[in-house]
């Protein structure tokens, strides 16, 4: 399966990802400049992305805890998810995301 990432310097990537994957660890590994500071444990919001609007509605709904932390996050919108939040799946398959500017 495919993810469409766009990067802070605005180059897409298709990222080759596999079901059960957590889209923040797929992120990381490709160097995308995905922090994760706490390693997926929701404590941080250093994975912060945006999803496509034509994406978004198919995630899982955010649980309070990553309510919490986008709070915390910088520049949010209405698309942002904590990239260690979602589970990638087949249904995912041709997912597009944008990283979230950076803290720094």
């Amino acid at each position: 399966m495919i993810v469409s990432v766009i990067d802070r310097e605005g180059q897409t990537h298709e990222l080759t990802a596999k079901p059960g994957q957590v889209l923040m660890r797929l992120l990381r590994e490709a160097d995308m400049g995905i922090k994760a500071e706490c390693d997926g444990c929701c404590a941080c919001a250093t994975c912060h992305i945006y999803v496509d609007n034509d994406w978004y509605g198919k995630l899982n709904t955010p649980e309070d805890e990553e309510q919490d932390m986008l709070d915390e996050a910088f520049d949010v919108q209405e698309n942002s998810r904590l990239s260690c939040q979602i589970t990638l799946s087949e249904a995912l398959d041709g997912l597009k995301v944008v990283i979230a500017p950076d803290w720094d």
